[in-house]
């Protein structure tokens, strides 16, 4: 079984982000969402709601998979058997800082594959930041996340 973790903050979780899932999903049997615990980064949601947030936009798909960790991502892969990591790019601009943050893991172990997916050009504009930011403007932001993300901002 090809097994898959999709790290990052999910704070909020984005369409942006369900369609790098969508896409992992059809190359992986198995992804493990995984909801970054990091308490130097101030964060809007808690890891409980971000997690919850995820589980609702997915509906029970049986090969997706929701958790937190508060510690090194290839870390938690070894754990789960899992020999990929999935990131997810906009623009030229992530670039460079995922490719040093693959570089990294691949550091640390280099068994584990960083597989890069690029976001849809509809969706390249799309992060939590600007989510959050629109929405404390008074734009609409529902067709740009989940349901269970336009529940919890309410």
């Amino acid at each position: 079984m090809k097994v898959a973790i999709y790290p990052g903050s999910f704070d909020p979780i984005t369409n942006g982000h369900l369609e790098i899932l969508k896409r992992a999903l059809n190359i992986f049997d198995k992804v493990i969402v995984l909801v970054a615990v990091n308490d130097a980064k101030k964060s809007r949601f808690s890891v409980e709601e971000r997690v919850a947030m995820i589980k609702e936009a997915v509906e029970g798909d049986p090969r997706v998979e929701v958790d937190s960790y508060n510690g090194l991502t290839v870390e938690y892969a070894k754990e789960h058997d899992a020999q990929h990591l999935i990131r997810g790019l906009r623009a030229v601009t992530d670039f460079e800082y995922e490719f040093s943050l693959a570089s990294a893991n691949d550091f640390i172990d280099s068994s584990i594959d960083t597989v890069f997916l690029m976001s849809k050009a509809e969706k390249s504009f799309i992060n939590s930041s600007m989510i959050m930011e629109l929405y404390h403007s008074g734009v609409d932001v529902s067709s740009l996340v989940p349901v269970s993300v336009i529940k919890r901002l309410k």
